[in-house]
């Protein structure tokens, strides 16, 4: 079991950054991929970064690269997501996971391959 809490989401204008963390306990952190995913009303929720186990490697959509910046730390059981340039497209509410597998060595991209959420954090983007 994995459990997952986020924080850092808020009201920010067009243009503007936000970060994301995400804290993690129970099975070993520093062996899972871990993923940021965002939810839109009445939309699918979509996969906006991923990264390895070893902090290694990152995955970004078209939608998000350049302006996103996923990284973890192992020692403290934290990913984040530091958002920058931020759209009114991009309001949501983000949600972090956890890989279903360990020691993988590719970025997972989607939601079936992850098995434990966080309850979600809001980001709103005005113009």
């Amino acid at each position: 079991q994995v459990q997952l809490v986020e924080s850092g989401g808020g009201l920010v204008q067009a243009g503007g950054s936000l970060s994301l963390s995400c804290a993690a306990s129970g099975r070993t952190f520093s062996t899972i991929a871990m993923g940021w995913f965002r939810q839109a009303p009445g939309k699918e929720r979509e996969f906006v970064a991923g990264i390895t186990y070893t902090g290694g490697s990152t995955y970004y959509p078209e939608s998000v690269k350049g302006r996103f910046t996923i990284s973890r730390d192992n020692a403290k059981n934290t990913v984040y997501l530091q958002m920058n340039n931020l759209k009114p497209e991009d309001t949501a509410v983000y949600y972090c996971a956890a890989d279903s597998r360990s020691w993988s060595f590719a970025v997972p991209t989607t939601t079936t391959r992850y098995a434990y959420w966080g309850q979600g954090t809001q980001v709103t983007v005005s113009s």
